[in-house]
């Protein structure tokens, strides 16, 4: 399995969802960078089921960095952090029914029945847990650099959340809220759509929109290495994200250049875009505005309806009714995952470019 993000600053997760621990190992990271443990705690917590919109089950995150630091600050060697798994109910899981939109077919097929299936065992939403807890050293580095990165909820059903406006402003607005949107009366009709969809028995999808600021123009590799690509490979690596679109994306294929070109000023020397349709990148290639994308989040898989699948042992069509404690929709959750997988994305870009060093 290829479990390993990044060149300069790269990051392999570990663990499955109901093994003994889950958790991440940083490598690259200059010494000297701060480590604050009750940052890292802040996000976990942003992360964690605490709301009738989340899982019932519920994991204390209570993480240890078992290398890496000392002092509270990085020593320049690999950073390891271990969350472990505490509560357990693996007697929901059995082997050989697959979960309709769930990897238990797909990872059978690929290991051969030794993955660890339990709770969806290394493809569970559970590792996600690990990538914010090294988002939580990576997050506020970049923000000492002056880079902000912030996510919310655009839409869920036909609810839409407004857009950024004043990126920085919004997402300090942000880092505040258990449920990250910037209206808060269109953040309780999406809070009671995905409740009613839980009292269904089902589940819910959406979009979230993210923010990059403080990136100067420059940044990112023609072809193969632009920031597209490599925030959509890393984005790609959760499992319910299945469409990713930067600044307009897909509107821009159904109007005219004249509507959609973000045409160019320069003030006291600054140059800047009067729109921002691209997304802050041109070329692959970052412009000095704000870098914003947008991610489609399909309903969690698991929903306790009756639902036709096939039991890959017996080689038998069945009826399944599935078991275990799922989200009715993970959107809320997701949002600080991505933030820091774009954390390691742009922490990994940036030193790539300037040197590991910058980042301290």
């Amino acid at each position: 399995m290829k479990n390993t993000f990044g060149n300069s600053i790269a990051v392999t997760l570990f663990g499955e969802s109901h093994g003994k621990a889950i958790g991440a190992v940083i490598d690259g990271l200059a010494p000297g960078i701060d480590v604050d443990e009750e940052k890292i705690k802040m996000y976990l917590s942003r992360r964690r089921p605490s709301m009738a919109t989340d899982t019932p089950r519920k994991e204390p995150d209570d993480f240890r960095i078992v290398s890496g630091v000392f002092k509270g600050k990085t020593c320049g060697t690999p950073v390891t952090i271990i969350i472990p798994n505490a509560d357990l109910r693996s007697k929901d899981y059995e082997y050989g029914p697959a979960r309709p939109s769930h990897a238990d077919f797909a990872a059978h097929a690929k290991y051969h029945g030794f993955e660890d299936y339990r709770g969806g065992g290394h493809f569970s939403g559970r590792i996600t847990a690990a990538v914010v807890a090294a988002g939580g050293i990576l997050l506020p580095a970049l923000e000492k650099k002056g880079i902000l990165i912030g996510t919310h909820i655009a839409r869920c059903k036909d609810i839409c959340d407004r857009a950024f406006d004043d990126h920085e402003k919004d997402i300090a607005s942000l880092q505040t809220k258990m449920f990250p949107v910037l209206d808060d009366e269109a953040g309780e009709k999406i809070y009671e759509t995905i409740v009613a969809a839980g009292e269904d028995r089902d589940s819910i999808g959406g979009i979230t929109e993210t923010a990059v600021t403080g990136l100067e123009a420059g940044l990112g590799e023609p072809w193969f290495d632009s920031v597209e690509s490599r925030i959509s490979h890393a984005v790609f690596g959760i499992g319910a994200v299945k469409g990713i679109e930067f600044g307009a994306g897909f509107e821009m294929a159904l109007k005219r250049g004249s509507e959609v070109n973000d045409q160019i000023r320069v003030e006291d020397g600054r140059y800047h875009t009067l729109t921002n349709n691209n997304g802050g990148i041109n070329g692959g290639i970052t412009n000095g505005m704000p870098v914003t994308f947008r991610c489609a989040v399909k309903p969690t898989p698991t929903i306790a309806r009756p639902q036709q699948t096939v039991n890959f042992i017996t080689g038998e069509n069945i009826e399944m009714t599935a078991k275990g404690r799922h989200d009715p929709a993970i959107i809320r959750r997701i949002c600080p995952v991505i933030d820091s997988i774009t954390a390691i994305v742009i922490s990994d870009m940036l030193c790539t470019r300037y040197g590991t060093d910058w980042l301290a």
